[in-house]
Order: structure tokens, then C-alpha cells, then sequence
């Protein structure tokens, strides 16, 4: 519903008996004002784009599953950690500096807090089912407070202040690792994080790739715009991982030295990548001597 809705009460929801999902996405909604008699049902509410800056009125809704207050002006987190039930949590792109106030959610299994201020990874220590953290677009610096997240799966911090991939020791069975636009140069780190799957480093100053050797299971990195030098290396460090179908190394030096025998330099090191840059990897018939430098 887009219709520039002000007053939820207004809407007379209460003539809705069995009311399980309600999305009023982009409206100018301040205030949460829901009906009582929805709290029996309700598991899914959608307030993404309005102007509530306080989390209120949600006191007897504990059937919610999904809660999504993205793209709104609320400061603090509060009164949600009665929410049992949640198992979706969105807050991307609001005011938010600290992680607080989740405590007691322990069946929330994906957490979003995309472009906000917060500047450290704390009040996590309760949400042992939580599988998908997304901190994009924050001010954090350390990669801590990981460390009780048993079944954490997919962690996404991308745009962030990181230098170092310490700390990755207390997540072991992550999966997928998105950190593109930060400081790190180094990924040695990776080898605490064997089940690596999915690996975005892209927008780092990395010159080596030394560390990547240690994820058996890689079947994407994304490296792009970074420092990369060596074809010797990236042949060392991926070349016996054969679940790797996709890779970018586009604004490379590796790329930019040589634009045309690039893309061919990279299928003769990696045979079983399938896509490169996006493009399917297509190697034409060539002699060794046409790639020589």
C-alpha cells in the first residue's frame, strides 16, 4: 500500500479477523498504532519508508515472525526483544549508533542493520540462531562480538572501516563473507574459515591472495578493483578449487597490464571457472606462444 497513508487507525484494520501479514511500505507513518485485536495473528509487518522514529505500540503482537522498519528516523532500538517469534529483523537505513535492546531473540535468524552509524559489532551475544548478519554501510573498524554466534552462515559488512580480518576465528562455519569496499590487505586471516563459499573482497587494497588457498569450497570470489599483480598466484592459490565457477578480477593491474589476453591468461590458470567479470568464460583455440608477455 502506497498511498501516502498518515494514521494506521484510519484504516479500520480491525475489520481484517485473521490478519497475518500487513505491508504499508512507503507512507508517512510516525506512530505504530496497531489494533489489539490483530495480535493473535499478525506474523509479518512491513513499515519500510515512513517517519517513525520511536518503536512503540508492538507490546501484545508477539506472533510476529517478520518485523521491517527500514528507511525510517528511529535512534534507538527498543521494545522488540519481547518479540520471541521474530525470526526477520530489518532496520536498514535509519539513525541507529548501537546494537542494543535484542536480548532474548533467540530464534532470529537474519538480522539487517545496513547503513546506519553503529561502529562496533556488540549486543549479539544472545541470538545463537541468528544465520544472516547484514552491517553494510556502517563506521565499524573490528571484526568482534561474533564469537556466540554458533550457526552464523552469511556476514555482510561491506563499506565499513575494517583493516583486518581478525576475529574470523570465532566464526568457523561461515559460508559466505561479503567485505568489498573496506582497508584490508591481507587475507591470510581466511584460513580460520575453511567453508568459504562465497568470498567479496572487491575494493580492497589487496595485493595477494595468499590465504584464499585454504577454502576448499569456494565457488565465487569477487576481487575485483584491488591490487592484484600475479597470475603465478591466483594459479597457486585457486587452481585446485573445483567448485570455483565464478570469478572478478576486473581493475586489477593483472587486467589493466594486458586488457586483451587477460580474460584467455585467466581460463588457461583456472579451467574450471565457467564466468569471468560477469562474462561467460569462452576460450577461443590459441597457441602458448600468443599469451607470452
Amino acid at each position: 500500500m502506497q498511498s501516502r497513508v498518515s494514521s494506521i487507525p484510519a484504516l479500520r484494520l480491525e475489520r481484517f479477523k485473521n490478519l497475518q501479514r500487513l505491508c504499508l511500505r512507503q507512507n508517512a507513518i510516525s506512530t505504530i498504532e496497531l489494533p489489539d485485536s490483530a495480535a493473535a495473528t499478525l506474523e509479518e509487518l512491513e513499515l519500510y519508508d515512513n517517519l517513525i522514529s520511536h518503536i512503540k505500540g508492538l507490546d501484545n503482537f508477539t506472533q510476529l515472525k517478520s518485523l521491517d522498519l527500514s528507511y525510517n528516523k528511529i535512534k534507538h532500538i527498543k521494545r522488540v526483544d519481547h518479540l520471541k517469534k521474530l525470526e526477520y529483523l530489518y532496520f536498514v537505513q535509519n539513525k541507529i549508533s548501537k546494537i542494543e535492546g535484542l536480548e532474548g531473540l533467540s530464534n532470529l535468524k537474519y538480522l539487517e542493520l545496513g547503513a546506519n552509524r553503529i561502529r562496533e559489532i556488540a549486543g549479539l551475544e544472545t541470538l545463537t540462531a541468528l544465520e544472516q548478519l547484514w552491517l553494510g554501510q556502517n563506521k565499524i573498524s573490528e571484526l568482534k562480538g561474533l564469537s556466540t554466534l554458533t550457526n552464523l552462515r552469511t556476514l555482510s559488512i561491506q563499506a565499513n572501516r575494517i583493516t583486518s580480518l581478525d576475529g574470523l576465528e570465532s566464526v568457523p562455519q561461515l559460508q559466505e563473507l561479503y567485505i568489498s569496499d573496506n582497508l584490508l590487505t591481507s587475507l591470510e586471516p581466511l584460513h580460520h574459515t575453511p567453508n568459504l563459499s562465497i568470498l567479496d573482497v572487491q575494493n580492497n587494497p589487496l595485493a595477494s591472495l595468499k590465504g584464499v588457498g585454504a577454502l576448499k569450497h569456494l565457488e565465487n570470489l569477487w576481487a575485483s578493483n584491488c591490487k592484484l599483480e600475479s597470475f603465478d598466484e591466483l594459479e597457486r592459490e585457486l587452481k585446485d578449487k573445483e567448485e570455483l565457477d565464478e570469478i572478478y578480477l576486473e581493475g586489477n593491474p593483472l587486467q589493466k597490464a594486458n586488457e586483451v589476453l587477460y580474460r584467455n591468461k585467466v581460463r588457461l590458470a583456472l579451467p574450471q571457472v565457467s564466468k569471468i567479470d560477469a562474462c561467460e568464460s569462452q576460450i577461443p583455440f590459441l597457441t602458448l606462444s600468443s599469451l607470452v608477455d
